[in-house]
């Protein structure tokens, strides 16, 4: 089973960054079912993973972590990441947790392939 870790820096609805890391890892898991996914959130790609986001147009983060999670795909928040934004209190999305740093370490690792955006 190939093992592949995504780590994302981007911010929710700034750049497109983690709009496309999350649009490569739902397409990842609809070609490779059996594949070992993993997504770790840094930077102000955090903010990603709170709960009732509503975007007036377009893409919604909360909908494509929500398809993924459904799919038991493991998603971090960097702790220190959430710490410095003033949010690790705050509701997460269903399936989202708080993560650290040797968390992915451990996750790169065991990684065949890590992807960053």
């Amino acid at each position: 089973m190939q093992k592949i870790v995504i780590i994302a820096n981007g911010a929710a609805y700034g750049s497109e960054s983690l709009f496309n890391s999350l649009r490569l890892a739902i397409a990842l898991r609809e070609q490779e079912a059996d594949l070992e996914l993993k997504l770790f959130l840094m930077s102000d790609a955090v903010t990603a993973g709170l709960r009732g986001q509503k975007p007036a147009e377009g893409y919604n983060i909360q909908q494509m972590l929500e398809i993924l999670t459904a799919q038991n795909v493991p998603v971090l928040l960097c702790k220190t990441c959430t710490d410095g934004r003033g949010i690790t209190s705050l509701p997460l999305i269903d399936g989202v947790a708080i993560g650290t740093l040797p968390e992915l370490a451990q996750w790169t690792l065991a990684a065949d392939k890590v992807l960053t955006f």
